[in-house]
């Protein structure tokens, strides 16, 4: 099985080569996007023996999965696990989404950190939940944590759907057009270093929360 560790990279200059060393161990073939940052984060990642793609001006976090989604696909993989460049991520807890993949026949496959709610920020943790909610109502299925960026996406499930968001609201996109394209979104309780990434993160509660709702309407009714 080729599996193929993607992250996407923005301004992590000071985490991300630790976050490539550690999933390295895990996965052997480790590819960072860095999304036009303006520190060395291109170079602390190919340092640590990352493949790095580098995109020439910054355009959010969606691109950049996207953009990582096409070379991960020319390589031949069998299926991408994504993890934040920020370090909140346990490269260890890899194994679960893999568990869970091979047993369900996941398409996409979410490290929840559902069971960690209470921890994350209040304008976070109701993002989190409003979020979820509008996506379970619109999709049809109950998903567990919407916004994780901890997932396990199968090769079949890339080829299959077209994904056009550019910043967070990708992650809700793509569970939606999993679900109507009648393929399987599993989720799978994981362990966290930091329960949301707060001081690390570049997600802005109130806005991007707004996008992800404007973009899961878009995609339930526009396609």
């Amino acid at each position: 099985m080729t599996l193929q560790a993607l992250i996407p990279a923005w301004q992590a200059a000071g985490t991300v080569g630790a976050v490539v060393e550690e999933t390295a161990r895990i996965v052997s073939s480790v590819l960072v996007v860095d999304d036009g940052s303006t520190d060395d984060t291109a170079g602390a990642a190919k340092a640590a023996g990352a493949r790095v793609l580098r995109l020439a001006s910054h355009r959010g976090k969606g691109a950049a999965l996207r953009a990582g989604f096409e070379r991960a696909l020319s390589l031949g993989c069998e299926a991408v696990v994504t993890l934040d460049a920020d370090g909140q991520h346990e490269p260890a807890e890899i194994a679960r989404l893999l568990e869970c993949w091979r047993r369900t026949s996941a398409a996409l496959v979410i490290g929840s950190r559902a069971h960690l709610e209470e921890g994350m920020s209040p304008g976070r943790r109701f993002g989190n939940r409003f979020a979820r909610r509008a996506l379970s109502f619109f999709s049809g299925i109950d998903v567990s944590d919407t916004q994780s960026g901890f997932r396990l996406y199968d090769a079949a499930l890339l080829r299959a759907i077209r994904l056009r968001g550019e910043g967070y609201e990708m992650e809700s996109e793509v569970i939606v057009r999993t679900a109507r394209a009648g393929m399987i979104v599993a989720c799978t309780p994981v362990r966290m270093r930091r329960v949301a990434g707060e001081g690390t993160s570049h997600f802005r509660p109130w806005r991007d929360t707004a996008r992800i709702c404007l973009a899961v309407l878009r995609t339930r009714y526009v396609g």
